[in-house]
């Protein structure tokens, strides 16, 4: 197995669980695993997953002037490289057409990289194919290691294609986790064999078996249907098409809806569930731990995702969320964007419905909260699909066969 220094945004993020869930799988299979995040931390707590992680952890610069020291040795032994001389072309080229202080804190960080990394490592691996892809470039021509990358979403859709086209040409292989991404990222790549698909999967044995109760009827019981979604209040997450959708219920309908995560427009969201006049069935809970989360998709009837491509492009890939509501054997109702439906077949294993379409969305809520027998249908084949397609188990494999 290669050693390999995995370079990632930021470590550890209750946000990229799926990040660290392939790193615990790829230690498990013998890979030799140094992590190097370009910042620090801000979340309060961490997810089980990271605690078994063995891999030691690197942090870069975040902020270059706030480490100036380790900025100067490192451009300093930079100077002695004449790979150096050959990269500061191509770092100016790209300057010229990226002329942000973002663009310098990469080179700069790469640098710092470059003179640090350990002297074992044989392949440079990241997460991600806009800022970490830059550093992970920019230091495997200064220390002459082959790179890879693992593409997502946000990464892809929000950068330039040029940028994309010559990274693709530089980097030697890569993994993404849609259908949708790979056939983009083909279409600009000169060697699309390069570019494969690699679902994250979801690591079953760290969930329970599924217990859902799908008794609950929302027409004519006393006791509300339970709806629940997770994911941070940011725009591509359709939390206000959602907050939409529940108001247009029918009154005579018996549900509560509860939020689980932080984000920047949670307050906004709420302002709104207030004006819909809907506040008193919602339950914002915040940012909550991995077992939290667990026993709220237990408790649950069913699991909502209203996802939307943003205006910069941004959108979610294949979502963790959708696929651990799917492991608790939730039925799901979710949006046809990108990845979503590789995973959700309308009416077979869940509901989709169109993005920004409240209406829609609305009409597929009621049609669940009043049907016992769809949603107990419609949860079961999920997990049959998840536990047959999207386990962890049968796709790390791939990666791990890369690394060897």
């Amino acid at each position: 197995m290669k050693k390999i220094a995995c370079i990632v945004k930021g470590y550890p993020r209750l946000s990229e669980t799926f990040i660290a869930q392939e790193i615990h799988a790829l230690e498990q299979a013998g890979v030799d695993i140094v992590i190097y995040s370009l910042r620090q931390p801000t979340d309060p707590s961490v997810h089980p997953i990271h605690e078994k992680i063995k891999a030691r952890v690197h942090y870069l610069p975040e902020y270059l002037y706030l480490h100036p020291l380790r900025f100067i040795a490192a451009l300093f032994k930079s100077l002695f490289k004449p790979a150096f001389y050959s990269l500061l072309p191509a770092f100016v080229k790209d300057l010229s057409r990226d002329f942000t202080s973002n663009r310098g804190r990469r080179f700069g960080q790469a640098l710092v990289l470059a003179s640090e990394i350990q002297a074992d490592r044989e392949w440079i691996y990241v997460h991600f194919l806009h800022t970490p892809a830059s550093v992970a470039c920019y230091t495997s021509k200064l220390v002459k290691l082959p790179w890879s990358c693992s593409a997502h979403a946000k990464d892809i859709w929000t950068s330039a294609q040029w940028e994309l086209r010559e990274k693709l040409a530089d980097l030697s292989w890569l993994v993404t986790c849609t259908q949708s991404n790979v056939e983009y990222l083909k279409g600009l790549s000169s060697q699309p064999e390069k570019v494969t698909l690699l679902y994250h999967g979801l690591d079953l044995s760290r969930f329970p078996e599924p217990v859902p109760a799908y008794w609950v009827n929302g027409k004519d019981s006393s006791q509300p249907a339970t709806l629940i979604s997770v994911g941070r209040a940011v725009n591509k997450k359709g939390y206000d098409i959602l907050l939409n959708a529940l108001s247009r219920l029918d009154k005579t309908l018996h549900w509560r809806f509860i939020h689980i995560g932080g984000g920047p427009l949670l307050d906004e969201l709420k302002t709104q569930a207030r004006a819909l006049a809907i506040n008193n069935r919602i339950n914002w809970m915040g940012a909550q731990s991995f077992d939290s989360v667990i026993e709220s998709y237990q408790a649950a009837d069913l699991f909502v995702l209203a996802s939307r491509i943003d205006s910069d492009g941004d959108r979610d890939g294949l979502p963790n969320v959708l696929m651990e509501a799917m492991s608790q054997g939730l039925p799901c109702i979710a949006t046809r964007v990108s990845g979503i439906p590789e995973i959700i077949s309308d009416r077979i294993n869940g509901i989709l419905v169109a993005p920004e379409n409240p209406a829609a969305l609305s009409a597929a809520i009621a049609e669940l909260i009043e049907s016992p027998g769809l949603r107990a249908e419609l949860g079961n084949r999920g997990y049959q699909t998840l536990s047959g397609k999207f386990s962890l188990e049968k796709n790390i494999q791939l990666l791990v066969n890369r690394f060897k």
